[in-house]
């Protein structure tokens, strides 16, 4: 665990070969936390690979599940200043950068704001921070796809809130003072989330919702973070993408991804010069999609020696 400040610690480990090139792995959400899949991507013996857990997920604390929690300092801007110390600490003077969906508009901050300290990114399921990617997924754009799911979203909400903010509405339940309302509220969000990844939609929850603490954890950051637009400025991690123009990368897309439609990753292709485009197609948002996994271990084999 390390201290971050503001009370946060974050947990992290390293994998594979201590004297190998290093790499940190950036996890989606935001809250999902990292994931065990991620250290398949590498090859253990050629990388020195770091997973770490964003505030207030996994094994990170305090957790965004707990009742009273204060989501204040648990920002974009702070989590940029955790990869930093988190890299200062294991000594590290600079790292690829995997990343996928949150993960992407998170290691893309990071990036611009620390170039120097980026050998190579490799990003699946592109997103950018962008309002309208959030208004996308959150706000009823992909609803368009989903109707009966999007319905059953709005549904949880009280009748005079339905035409609103869908955010807004689900992030006070989450938080509300009634452990059966945030409950609810956690489960509807959840399995709103269930539904989009894949095409055609899946009905049900997924499985790592079972888990009422990541639940509710997962849908308070996530609505906490949209809620702010992601405590970014609209359009600037592309505006500012010709800061990584000396740092190679390649963007996994699916063609099916309708979390992460495929434009964002081509629009980022387009504003950064030293970038690649592989589209994966049949593929949706997971990561773990056969397709995904090989093009994405095909990069980190191709990255693996290169300094």
């Amino acid at each position: 665990m390390l201290e971050v400040g503001d009370d946060n610690r974050v947990g992290w480990e390293a994998c594979g070969n201590p004297h190998g090139k290093p790499a940190v792995v950036v996890h989606g959400g935001p809250g999902s936390g990292s994931s065990r899949w991620a250290r398949r991507l590498f090859d253990p013996s050629a990388y020195r690979v770091v997973l770490f857990d964003q505030r207030g997920c996994g094994r990170s604390t305090p957790h965004a599940s707990e009742p009273d929690i204060d989501l204040t300092n648990n920002t974009t801007q702070n989590l940029i200043a955790d990869m930093e110390l988190l890299r200062q600490h294991l000594d590290v003077d600079r790292w690829l950068v995997l990343c996928g969906s949150w993960g992407s508009t998170l290691a893309l901050a990071y990036t611009e704001t620390h170039p120097d300290r980026v050998t190579e990114m490799i990003v699946w399921g592109v997103t950018t921070g962008r309002r309208g990617e959030c208004d996308w997924l959150f706000r009823g754009g992909v609803a368009m796809l989903f109707p009966e799911q999007w319905e059953r979203l709005r549904a949880g909400v009280p009748t005079t809130e339905r035409d609103g903010d869908i955010v807004e509405a689900y992030s006070r339940m989450l938080h509300d003072a009634d452990a059966g309302v945030r409950q609810r509220a956690a489960l509807a969000w959840c399995t709103w989330e269930s539904a989009t990844p894949a095409w055609p939609p899946t009905t049900g929850l997924a499985e790592r919702y079972t888990d009422p603490d990541f639940a509710l954890a997962f849908a308070r950051l996530v609505t906490h973070y949209v809620r702010h637009d992601l405590f970014l400025e609209d359009g600037i991690l592309l505006r500012n993408a010709h800061v990584l123009a000396e740092i190679p990368g390649i963007l996994v897309n699916g063609r099916f991804d309708l979390q992460a439609p495929i434009a964002n990753a081509w629009e980022l292709n387009r504003a950064w010069p030293g970038s690649e485009l592989v589209i994966v197609e049949d593929a949706g948002h997971f990561g773990d999609d056969p397709g995904v996994t090989h093009e994405l271990i095909v990069a980190t084999d191709r990255f693996a020696t290169h300094r």
